[in-house]
């Protein structure tokens, strides 16, 4: 591991209140020392750990700006290593100003995400929680949040803990036996490892399973929304996104290409398309917005279906419900504030879907799709006290290599194979946890993992 001393800037490269410049090494308090200046002439290295001080930053006789100068000495630290936190004004030139200064004396430039990575390798944290760190600065919705936290506390890691120290046990005794076979009878062994195994095997499986939401919680809902010109699906946008986003007229055909915008729906993360009304036009550029809005509903997690309430189903309507045909979707009964044509009775019956009055002119049924959201893809409110989201890809295919090795052992049990079949594949799914939280991983993984983080963390 690199024992030099890290600086870096640990808050966003913009103008702000306040700033932060970060140290991390062991020359951490010499540097402050050489640069801040206190009444009575503080010495910060001398202070008591977990403290903050007002004072000056110098370069010589320069001074640079006034400053909270939090000190954290190792090892009850972020990185496990000794810590300074300068926080100054927040404009960037000064925060920059700043940085310079602490490189100028002593430190260098930390790479992306190596803070985190020093906290990794000093066992601050391990790989799962790590990742959890960057998953959190980039959460999305409050479902994500609330995952990111899970995994930060160590939900994850204390699963796969547990898994392995069953594993474990499992393989030191069978390596026992095979040693010591005149004093360690495995008579029956063959039924208990079995237990232990399906055991083993539902919990790595119920959390591959989670990993269909949570790539949801991560990467949010593809959403498209479709209907006939004027239906009032760009309308409907707006008001999802609380702005005016997409142009409304009342001409139609006004929307002719695909417009796409992220947005949190009740703590839920949809990544949304408006598309082009789908009608039959002989008008070249508006029937290329048509072709791309029925490529993208049938790529889609998610299909909203705005109909005009006020206007009778005709052709273009039966193509969209086609379009429905084994989709997640709902049908979006619009204008519910002017006299109705079609009613939500005649669209179930067409589609079976589910079906919502809605005015997005009004801002009415909105709770309502919302919750709706919520039951399709999540059957209602998650419980983030019990339930772990798989989010991160490397994560589930660790997980699945694990499983194989489980289903393996129990074909061998199947085989009535020689015992120490059962050990090589208990080995490989233990090794395959260990990947995961860290406890088994080349430094090539780790850099890689590591270099994705932002500068400052």
């Amino acid at each position: 591991m690199n024992h030099d001393t890290i600086a870096a800037i640990a808050t966003g490269m913009t103008n702000s209140g306040i700033g932060i410049v970060r140290i991390s090494g062991n020359e951490a308090f010499s540097i402050i020392d050489k640069i801040y200046k206190g009444k009575k002439n503080k010495v910060l290295s001398q202070a008591e750990s977990h403290t903050i001080h007002y004072g000056h930053i110098y370069d010589g006789d320069q001074l640079i700006d006034e400053v909270m100068v939090s000190i954290m000495k190792a090892p009850r630290t972020y990185t496990g290593e000794d810590t300074v936190e300068i926080n100054c004004h927040g404009g960037i030139f000064i925060v920059n100003k700043i940085l310079e200064t602490v490189l100028k004396y002593g430190a260098r430039m930390a790479e992306s995400g190596e803070f985190s990575k020093r906290g990794f390798l000093n066992g601050k944290m391990d790989l799962s929680k790590a990742e959890a760190v960057m998953d959190l600065i980039h959460s999305k919705s409050e479902y994500a949040y609330k995952n990111s936290l899970n995994q930060l506390k160590g939900d994850l890691f204390t699963r796969v803990k547990q898994c392995r120290e069953k594993l474990i046990y499992e393989i030191a005794f069978i390596e026992s036996a095979l040693d010591d076979p005149e004093h360690i009878d495995i008579t029956g062994y063959s039924d208990k490892l079995k237990v232990t195994i399906k055991e083993q095997e539902e919990k790595i499986k119920k959390l591959i399973d989670s990993s269909v939401n949570g790539k949801i919680i991560k990467e949010g809902i593809k959403t498209v929304i479709v209907g006939k010109p004027n239906a009032g699906k760009s309308s409907l946008l707006n008001v999802l996104l609380g702005e005016e986003r997409a142009i409304v007229t009342d001409i139609e055909g006004t929307t002719r290409d695909v417009l796409e915008e992220s947005l949190n729906l009740g703590g839920v993360k949809l990544v949304i398309m408006d598309t082009a009304g789908i009608r039959h036009t002989e008008d070249v550029v508006e029937k290329i917005g048509v072709e791309k809005a029925k490529d993208y509903a049938k790529e889609a997690d998610f299909v909203m279906y705005v109909v005009d309430a006020s206007k009778s189903l005709d052709e273009n309507d039966n193509e969209i419900l086609n379009m429905l045909k084994d989709k997640k979707s709902v049908v979006l009964l619009n204008k519910m504030d002017l006299d109705r044509v079609v009613t939500e009775e005649e669209i179930r019956e067409k589609t079976g879907s589910e079906v919502i009055s809605i005015s997005a002119k009004e801002n009415i049924g909105i709770d309502i799709l919302e919750k709706k959201v919520k039951d399709m893809f999540f059957q209602g409110e998650i419980d983030f006290n019990e339930d772990l989201m798989i989010t991160n890809v490397r994560h589930k295919n660790l997980l699945e290599q694990a499983l194989e090795g489980l289903k393996m052992v129990e074909q061998s049990i199947e085989d009535n194979m020689p015992e120490d079949f059962y050990s090589i594949d208990l080995m490989s799914a233990y090794a395959a946890l260990g990947y995961i939280i860290g406890e088994e991983v080349e430094e090539d993984l780790v850099d890689e993992i590591f270099s994705k983080f932002c500068m400052g963390k």
